[in-house]
């Protein structure tokens, strides 16, 4: 393709572009909880102080690309000019100014939003234990004594303390309408701190790539009220299926697009023994994992997971 052959549609490129960013899902810029809320509030934040350098020089370069143009013949013309004491201080004092202001304000969201640290609120928070797998979401509720895979579900203006963990290679636990993501390793336990501000329905995905089922590693997060939220945990409750070693040894083997599955009870203390499967890991020892089958192809997980910082 030439200029010269195609000149319209070389000139409908930039409106093309537009209108495919204009179909992206900006939930990240429209967060439903608090915690994302602040964090797009410091992404903004960032971006604006950072335009003060990248605007004006945008500007400046046009404004003087048009001055010194070639036919401009009455502009002055310095090709021994060097220096300028005035320039260098602008050029200097700026943008330290600004790498000071990111600085400060980095420092201070860095401990605000600190992913283990437990969200203030009068209300008492519910608990969430996760588990990565091949290549679904397990989800357990050690207070309301239900698992489901693929879906959760909880109150809105509840703070959710997640606990999370791996059974399988290092994977990422990311919902971006709420805020805030952490790695799941394991042999280790994780936390995340989110709250939803209200009712909504939202997308949970898998933020690390973890093999070939990653892209349809997602699940679905679901704040609602108190009474609709009691009303669910009673629908789950009611479900004929239950978590025992058997189905959980038949769950843990790797699929992809996992449907939702809702399980009435669970083995006891499942969430702890997942973890201390990997019990013998020592610092630094990688955890070594199984060769697996999937749909005919042999697939071999070569994750290795540090045990530094593992909280047990």
């Amino acid at each position: 393709m030439t200029k010269k052959r195609y000149p319209r549609l070389l000139g409908l490129l930039p409106l093309f572009g537009t209108l495919l960013l204009g179909g992206c899902n900006m939930t990240l810029l429209d967060p439903v909880g608090q915690v994302g809320i602040e964090e797009r509030n410091l992404i903004i934040t960032a971006t604006l102080l950072m335009l003060l350098v990248v605007v004006p020089v945008i500007i400046m370069t046009l404004v003087f690309a048009w001055k010194y143009r070639a036919s401009n013949t009455s502009a002055t013309y310095t090709p021994k000019w060097s220096h300028s004491t005035k320039i260098e201080v602008v050029i200097w004092t700026v943008p330290i100014l600004i790498i000071i202001a990111l600085g400060v304000i980095t420092y201070k969201s860095t401990h605000a939003l600190d992913p283990y640290r437990p969200l203030e609120s009068d209300v008492k928070p519910i608990t969430i234990e996760v588990v990565a797998m091949d290549w679904k979401w397990l989800f357990i509720y050690p207070e309301q004594g239900i698992a489901t895979v693929n879906k959760i579900v909880f109150p809105a203006n509840t703070p959710v303390n997640f606990r999370i963990t791996s059974d399988t290679v290092m994977n990422s636990f990311f919902i971006p309408g709420l805020g805030g993501q952490i790695y799941a390793m394991a042999g280790m336990q994780t936390k995340l701190h989110l709250i939803a501000n209200r009712n909504a329905e939202m997308e949970g995905i898998s933020a690390n790539y973890s093999g070939a089922g990653f892209t349809g590693m997602k699940f679905k997060a679901i704040s609602t009220s108190q009474a609709d939220f009691d009303a669910w945990v009673s629908e789950v409750k009611a479900s004929p299926k239950q978590l025992d070693e058997a189905e959980y040894a038949a769950l843990s083997k790797a699929s992809q697009n996992n449907p939702v599955e809702l399980f009435s009870a669970y083995t006891p203390n499942l969430f702890q023994k997942i973890v201390d499967k990997y019990e013998g890991m020592k610092p630094g020892k990688p955890v070594k994992h199984e060769k697996k089958e999937v749909a005919g192809t042999d697939v071999v997980d070569m994750s290795s997971h540090s045990a530094a910082g593992a909280e047990e």
